[in-house]
């Protein structure tokens, strides 16, 4: 598989945009532009095999693939969440 640059900067923003964009839809702040990026990306995996099982198709082009990337990205948080022990909006504060 040979990418081109311009392939893998379009792979980079929209990893970011919706690494941030899911960071900021599930309660959080963020986590840096790395920790975006690869929350992105990853989202982006989960919503191109996840969103296409359950028969839903956003379309092509770049804003198809951030809402893309958005949605698998936030089920991503979400999982990281439950894994993680804070549930939803439960905190353990000491």
């Amino acid at each position: 598989m040979n990418m081109s640059g311009e392939s893998l900067l379009v792979i980079l923003i929209v990893g970011i945009v919706a690494g941030w964009l899911a960071g900021q839809i599930v309660r959080g702040g963020g986590f840096g532009l790395i920790g975006d990026l690869l929350i992105g990306i990853v989202g982006a995996f989960i919503g191109s095999w996840l969103l296409p099982q359950l028969g839903i198709h956003l379309g092509a082009g770049i804003v198809g693939a951030i809402i893309n990337a958005t949605i698998g990205a936030m089920i991503l948080l979400l999982i990281i969440r439950l894994v993680r022990g804070s549930g939803f909006g439960y905190s353990r504060r000491w």
